[in-house]
C-alpha cells in the first residue's frame, strides 16, 4: 500500500499525515530531489499528478545556491505523482514566466494557465500576462489577448466559469484594487466588468483572498492588505446573471464561532452529491481543482462544501481547516489541525478514482519557517474527501 493510499484508510479521517517523497525509478537517494521550500507559490492538480510553479526563498542554500539562477524566486514547474509519490522537477519548452510569486494559477484541461504575479523587489516587477503550460506536451507559450487588461497586479484570485476566465482584486505593491475583469476564453478578449453597484456596496480593496462559486455567484472569502486581514462572518458574492455584488451573512459553528479574518490562506472546493459525480466522471474538464475549475454555469446549483486552511490575521500564523456550506452558508471547524500553522501556501483538490471520491491536495509553506512535506487530511463531509498539505 503506497502512502497516499495509507494516508486514505478510515483510521486517518481528520488527521494529517506526512508524505515524504520517494526516488524516481532508477534515482537513487543520493541523486534524489524534492523541491525546495519556499512560499508564493501555486499548484494545481488533475487525477495523476499535483503540479507546484514558481515560489520564493530567501535562504540562499535552501533556493540552490549558485544552482538557483532565479534566486530568491523559483523558475520551475514541479510534479508529485500520486500513485508512486515521487516527485519530479518537469523540463520544458517555450518562455516560462518571471513573475514568480502570488501569482493566479488553474488548471484547465491539460494547461496550466498562469496569470499575474510578481517578482523581486516585489511590486516592483508585476505581471497582467496569461503564460499557458501544456502539462502533457510541457511546452509554455504566451496567450495573446486583446481588450482591457487588468493592472500589472500579484495577489489577486481568478476562477474558469463557463469558457471565461474571472480575476478579482490584487495588488501593485501600493495600491490594492476591488477590479474584476473577465477573459473570454474563445475569443481572448478582456473585459472589465462593471457591476451594479454604488461605490460603497462594493467589496474593499485586497489580495491573496480566495475564490469559490456555485455556477451562479463568485464568493470572495478573506483577503486583506498589509495592515488589515477581512472577516469571514460576511462575505461577498459577484452574481454573474445580475452583475452586482451582494454580501452574505454567514452562520457560526455552534459554541465556536466564525474563522478568525485571514489573508494568505489557502482554499479548495468539492461538489457533492451523485449528480455532479456522474458529470465529472463523463467529462474530465469538470475535475475541481485549486480554484474551482469547472465549466459549470450552466449545471444545476448542487452542495458545495469550500475549505479554507491556514493564514495569516495580522497577529497570529493560523493551522485550522474550515469548512463553509455554499447552499446554508454554515461554517464548521473541522478538528484536523494543521502539523504547523502556515500562510502563503496553496491548495488544489483532485478526484484520483471512483472511491474513494475526490482527494484535496494542499500545498504547504510559509515564510518565516518554510517546511517542504506533503501531508494529506482527510476530512468528514458527505462525500468522504481527503486533503494534503506540503
Amino acid at each position: 500500500m503506497s502512502g497516499w493510499e495509507s494516508a486514505r484508510s478510515t483510521d486517518q479521517l481528520n488527521k494529517f499525515k506526512k508524505l515524504s517523497g520517494r526516488p524516481l525509478h532508477g534515482e537513487t537517494l543520493a541523486d534524489h530531489r524534492t523541491p525546495p521550500a519556499r512560499s508564493g507559490h501555486r499548484c494545481v492538480a488533475d487525477n495523476t499528478n499535483l503540479y507546484v510553479f514558481g515560489g520564493y526563498n530567501p535562504d540562499y542554500d535552501e533556493s540552490g545556491g549558485p544552482e538557483n539562477e532565479d534566486y530568491p524566486l523559483f523558475r520551475e514547474l514541479w510534479r508529485y505523482h500520486f500513485a508512486t509519490g515521487c516527485w519530479q522537477q518537469i523540463r520544458t519548452d517555450g518562455y516560462m514566466p518571471t513573475e514568480l510569486a502570488s501569482m493566479s494559477a488553474v488548471l484547465h484541461g491539460n494547461n496550466l494557465l498562469v496569470f499575474g504575479g510578481t517578482g523581486i523587489p516585489f511590486g516592483e516587477n508585476n505581471g497582467n500576462d496569461v503564460h499557458v503550460c501544456n502539462v502533457k506536451y510541457k511546452r509554455w507559450s504566451l496567450l495573446n489577448c486583446r481588450g482591457k487588461k487588468p493592472n500589472r497586479i500579484y495577489g489577486q484570485a481568478m476562477v474558469i466559469i463557463n469558457g471565461f476566465l474571472y480575476v478579482f482584486g490584487g495588488t501593485t505593491g501600493y495600491i490594492y484594487s476591488t477590479d474584476l475583469h473577465r477573459l473570454d476564453l474563445t475569443t481572448r478578449e478582456w473585459m472589465h466588468l462593471k457591476p451594479n453597484n454604488t461605490p460603497d456596496d462594493l467589496p474593499e480593496e485586497r489580495y491573496r483572498h480566495e475564490i469559490a462559486h456555485d455556477g451562479q455567484r463568485i464568493y470572495i472569502l478573506g483577503g486583506g492588505t498589509s495592515w488589515t486581514s477581512y472577516p469571514l462572518d460576511k462575505i461577498h458574492a459577484y452574481n454573474l446573471e445580475t452583475n452586482s455584488w451582494e454580501e452574505i451573512t454567514t452562520k457560526p459553528h455552534d459554541k465556536i464561532g466564525f474563522p478568525a479574518p485571514r489573508r494568505c490562506h489557502s482554499c479548495v472546493q468539492i461538489r457533492n452529491g451523485e449528480q455532479f459525480s456522474k458529470t465529472r466522471a463523463s467529462d474530465p474538464s469538470l475535475v475541481p481543482l485549486h480554484v474551482f475549475n469547472s465549466d459549470s454555469a450552466s449545471l444545476p446549483s448542487l452542495v458545495v462544501d469550500v475549505f479554507i486552511c491556514g493564514g495569516y490575521n495580522g497577529e497570529l500564523i493560523l493551522a485550522d481547516l474550515w469548512k463553509i456550506n455554499l447552499l446554508t452558508f454554515q461554517w464548521s471547524k473541522l478538528p484536523a489541525v494543521m502539523p504547523e500553522p502556515a500562510y502563503f501556501h496553496c491548495a488544489a483538490v483532485t478526484p484520483v478514482s471512483a472511491t474513494p471520491p475526490p482527494v484535496q491536495k494542499n500545498c504547504h509553506t510559509y515564510a518565516m519557517h518554510f517546511k517542504t512535506s506533503l501531508f494529506p487530511c482527510i476530512p468528514r463531509p458527505a462525500a468522504c474527501t481527503s486533503m494534503a498539505v506540503w
